[in-house]
């Protein structure tokens, strides 16, 4: 896997997530800490469209204190909380101010196993250490500090591109209800067919009126 550029990266997010979702399978994401470096290879990721969706958490087209970061520019980074106990990670994508982006919804650890193990105390294996969004943002340290921060190649978060595409599925995206759930519509969930790290589909749950 080659050193990609600032710029580089900057130019492969600055796309519809819908195209850099699928091309993201086999890129590494780095995280570091005083506590070390974790890096996970995605092997999963879903794609989200902003106001063009109706599964987005920005699909008002109006920016939130929490959603601001979705709405640009891309080659930052928006992370957040979810049932009280989930830091998610999502890369920003496409044109500034259109709040696109792709969910890392799970991968292999390939870089600091240790202290992934450390922060997975309940993962039984390895396997498991990046398995799911919410398990991929504890393995690799994440808080809501960091939503809104720029990928940078010496700086906390970084993402090394993969140089080869891997081969993939398409389907629905896990939890998403209503009109976003419709797999028909939306089949931005794409994963490395066999790839450690890929969760089981669930549909989301009706919403209540």
């Amino acid at each position: 896997m080659s050193e990609p550029t600032l710029d580089t990266v900057r130019a492969f997010l600055a796309r519809p997530a819908t195209e850099v979702a699928p091309e993201l399978l086999g890129s590494v994401v780095v995280v570091r800490s005083d506590e070390g470096e974790v890096a996970v290879r995605l092997t999963e990721v879903e794609a989200y469209l902003g106001p063009d969706d109706p599964g987005s958490h920005a699909r008002s087209g109006i920016p939130t204190a929490r959603t601001a970061p979705m709405f640009g520019p891309a080659g930052h980074v928006y992370v957040y909380f979810t049932y009280g106990m989930h830091t998610c990670l999502n890369l920003v994508c496409g044109e500034d101010g259109r709040a696109t982006g792709a969910l890392l919804r799970g991968g292999e650890v390939v870089r600091g196993h240790d202290l992934a193990r450390a922060r997975r105390r309940g993962a039984r294996t390895d396997a498991g250490l990046a398995r799911g969004p919410g398990n991929l943002g504890q393995a690799l340290g994440l808080s809501l500090e960091d939503s809104g921060a720029p990928l940078q190649p010496s700086g906390r978060l970084w993402l090394e591109l993969a140089d080869v595409r891997a081969e993939y599925r398409t389907g629905p995206r896990v939890g998403v209800s209503g009109e976003g759930g419709d797999g028909e519509k939306y089949p931005w969930r794409f994963w490395v067919p066999g790839g450690v790290g890929v969760s089981a589909y669930r549909p989301g749950k009706p919403r209540s009126r």
